[in-house]
């Protein structure tokens, strides 16, 4: 199964609008390819460190995971990201987080006049 990232980021959205702080992903033995695909976009989140998981089925956001949403919450940063790895033919998710920090930080030079 193929990452997507424009999966990734609406998880990250649901996550942080969450009121319970813990978003849970059960497996069952027969589920649509759609909540599978899901399963597995939560796992990757996991395994990068932007979700925790806190039960068998619980998953919550962690504080890298709120850095990296204010990184992509806006749209033309996460577009100007997208466009970025695209050009590059791909890039690690890492490396995503990297390219929207950085376009934030650009941003906020620009509108601050601090460098950071």
């Amino acid at each position: 199964m193929k990452r997507n990232d424009d999966l990734l980021r609406e998880l990250l959205f649901e996550f942080e609008s969450d009121e319970n702080d813990v978003l849970h992903f059960r497996k069952y033995l027969s589920m649509p390819q759609e909540q599978i695909e899901r399963n597995h976009h939560v796992a990757l989140l996991s395994d990068a460190g932007l979700v925790s998981q806190v039960s068998d089925t619980g998953f919550r956001l962690t504080n890298m995971g709120h850095d990296y949403i204010v990184a992509i919450r806006d749209d033309t940063i996460w577009n100007k990201t997208k466009s970025a790895v695209g050009d590059l033919g791909g890039a690690t998710l890492g490396m995503v987080k990297d390219i929207a920090i950085a376009y934030l930080k650009q941003e906020a030079t620009e509108k601050l006049g601090i460098n950071f």
